[in-house]
């Protein structure tokens, strides 16, 4: 929730709490010691956030964390919130966090809310945000023979002068990107179903030179107008 709040102010706070997350861990040793992954240092680098990781089991070290997730979830999440994509649920999220802030009195200061406090208090010693960092993982696939590459059970098309070739597959929370030669040879909305297959006929042009019938009967211009 600190972070959060730093976040949705416009800076960063400098040293930067972190949980046992695999996402930002390649090895955990005993204490605090952490062997942290390339793109989560990438992160910490850019934002210019000290990582400091907390010892396993030992809840007491962040704070009120734990409270504030269920704080979170019964003034925000209850009801369930419908939205429609994930940029429009982050908006909503941001607008309802500064709210519940100006709202809520100051657990020790209690004739001023948590905002208050905080414009007065914190918001000075923020570090300036940087530009948005390019947070995805990425990593080198095959292109399959009928141009496609698999990302979480689902496949995606990419241009079909590529298949049987290798690309660099970088996975955004919202979006697919496939690059090779320096430049976009694929990209698509990231879907979170099971076991779908997303065409776009624009990467299978090429392929019409040499078999123009499929225009008619490929899978990827089956739903093409």
């Amino acid at each position: 929730p600190r972070g959060a709040r730093c976040i949705l102010s416009g800076g960063s706070c400098k040293p930067g709490i972190t949980d046992n997350l695999k996402s930002a861990f390649d090895l955990i040793f005993s204490g605090k010691a952490r062997k942290y992954n390339r793109k989560f240092l990438q992160m910490a680098s850019h934002y210019l956030i000290e990582p400091v990781a907390c010892t396993p089991a030992a809840g007491w070290e962040k704070g009120q964390v734990e409270n504030q997730v269920g704080h979170v979830r019964e003034n925000i999440f209850t009801p369930r919130l419908r939205c429609r994509d994930l940029a429009d649920l982050n908006a909503l999220l941001a607008r309802r966090c500064v709210e519940l802030a100006q709202g809520i009195a100051h657990p020790e200061q209690r004739e001023r809310t948590r905002w208050e406090v905080f414009e007065a208090s914190e918001r000075a010693l923020l570090v300036p945000l940087a530009t948005q960092f390019e947070g995805c993982a990425e990593r080198e696939v095959r292109v399959s023979s009928t141009a496609l590459v698999h990302v979480d059970r689902n496949r995606y098309s990419v241009d079909c002068r590529y298949a049987g070739k290798t690309v660099s597959l970088r996975t955004y929370a919202e979006r697919i990107v496939a690059m090779a030669d320096g430049k976009i040879v694929g990209e698509h909305g990231r879907s979170f179903e099971r076991d779908r297959t997303f065409f776009d006929p624009w990467h299978y042009v090429a392929a019409l030179e040499k078999k123009p019938g499929a225009l008619r009967n490929g899978a990827p211009f089956k739903d093409w107008a």
